[in-house]
């Protein structure tokens, strides 16, 4: 049983932690890409034109193949798309998050399966987030009994 003085050790030591994540290599190149891609216009202008077409992407959407525009919307959609995956202030904030967000991952696992290998963590692809189904004891196919 937990103790307060236990708990306290336990928040000093999650502090600890957010103060490294916070202060680390990949967190500061993340922070530096998020500043050069709000300043860089041509980025910005990208992503408002996704943002406008994904209004109407989501109402094409609802009707389907019904919809008038659907083609012309979905090709426009398809051609936005590629222009911010090809935008290299995107593509390397987009590859800084992923970093950040993997380095998050594998530290949730680590002190996931320090505690039990049957404890889910969230990974963000959802082929490895699917459990048993029946929760730790159901014997499915996570592997837990």
């Amino acid at each position: 049983m937990f103790v307060a003085a236990d708990h306290l050790r336990l928040f000093d030591q999650a502090d600890q932690l957010i103060h490294m994540l916070a202060n680390s290599d990949i967190a500061a190149r993340y922070r530096a890409c998020k500043v050069q891609m709000a300043e860089d216009e041509e980025a910005q202008t990208l992503i408002r034109k996704f943002t406008a077409l994904r209004e109407k992407y989501n109402e094409v959407q609802r009707f389907g193949r019904y919809h008038p525009d659907f083609d012309r919307v979905i090709r426009q959609m398809m051609d936005v798309k590629r222009e911010l995956d090809l935008n290299d202030t995107i593509a390397s904030y987009k590859k800084a998050e992923e970093d950040f967000e993997k380095l998050l991952v594998e530290i949730s696992r680590s002190l996931a399966t320090s505690v039990s290998p049957s404890i889910k963590v969230p990974t963000g692809d959802p082929f490895f987030d699917r459990g048993c189904g029946g929760g730790c004891g159901a014997g499915g196919a996570c592997g837990c009994h």
